[in-house]
């Protein structure tokens, strides 16, 4: 049977390439997108969304709006990473044709898993965890239902790659971070530690342009973009590839290992705000809330990346 998902994201060309692998794969079904404010802001999360919907062939997926901002703190973005439309790197000329759907993302993210069976619904988040911490404030009925949620989000041993101590997605809305990792819901993390070593080196990137068709060519031309920043961040050969860690998670977990530890989040000191602290020796008597991947198959990634993506348009 099919996984049925939704995705939850604020594209980024790392989302763009989540949602062409999730596309790609037929042992998922990808049942809405919502997009939330993250790395651009929620305008053009939602326009995003819709354009790689339309150049995967997809656009009778409907796309959703959800959080424009985090709960509490000041919004941060990433422009700097991903360019002022966040999918720097392609042609975006023309406006997107589908529609954006006129309900809110979260309201339908709380209808969604009311409607379906329990257990029966995967969350894969790509972005700050807003949408769902306010599902889970409005509605936490719904936590039960949730089969699991899989997310991009948090570091143990790479650090922070915002701040020093914390990763982007967890820093832009600490306070949802720790509604969501305190709600009793099976989770994935896919941290730094993982995407640190899923690096697009340039014979991976090549391996994806000789695909030769228009989603790998826009993967690629995408990820070039994006990658000049941590290329000189890191001085690294290719640059860290995050959110598709999530997907491949999902189609190849046994490419992944991590351990079941309790992951918190820290929300108050102003050095550390967005830190996960990660009781990977379990040295607290906290009881384990995630399953924390730290281990990786990095060319057998980039193996399904690059033959998932070859069957799109």
């Amino acid at each position: 049977m099919k996984r049925k998902i939704i995705i939850d994201t604020d594209p980024g060309q790392d989302d763009a390439v989540a949602l062409f692998l999730a596309l790609a794969s037929p042992e998922i079904e990808v049942q809405a997108v919502i997009a939330v404010a993250g790395n651009v802001p929620l305008a053009r999360t939602g326009e995003n969304a819709r354009r790689i919907l339309e150049m995967a062939g997809f656009p009778h997926i409907p796309v959703f709006c959800g959080a424009p901002r985090p709960l509490q703190t000041i919004q941060t973005t990433a422009e700097h990473v991903h360019g002022p439309t966040g999918l720097d790197g392609i042609d975006l000329s023309v406006p997107p044709a589908m529609p954006l759907q006129t309900r809110n993302g979260v309201m339908y993210l709380i209808e969604a898993v009311r409607n379906a069976e329990p257990g029966e619904l995967t969350l894969v988040m790509l972005g700050p965890l807003t949408d769902l911490a306010l599902a889970l404030t409005l509605a936490p009925d719904i936590a039960e239902r949730i089969c699991e949620v899989v997310l991009m989000g948090g570091a143990w041993s790479e650090l922070g790659n915002i701040t020093p101590a914390a990763e982007f997605n967890i820093y832009a809305d600490p306070h949802a971070a720790n509604i969501v990792f305190s709600a009793g819901i099976p989770l994935v993390v896919l941290p730094l530690d993982v995407t640190h070593q899923c690096l697009t080196l340039p014979e991976r990137l090549a391996a994806l342009r000789a695909n030769g068709n228009r989603c790998s060519d826009a993967a690629v031309d995408m990820l070039s973009f994006s990658e000049r920043f941590d290329l000189a961040k890191y001085g690294w050969k290719g640059a860290p590839l995050h959110d598709p860690c999530t997907i491949a998670w999902l189609l190849k977990p046994d490419i992944f290992g991590g351990r079941h530890v309790n992951v918190s989040i820290e929300t108050e000191s102003s050095l550390s705000v967005g830190m996960t602290v990660v009781d990977w020796w379990k040295v607290t008597d906290r009881k384990p809330n995630a399953l924390f991947i730290r281990d990786v198959k990095a060319d057998a990634f980039f193996e399904l990346l690059t033959s998932r993506l070859a069957t799109l348009p």
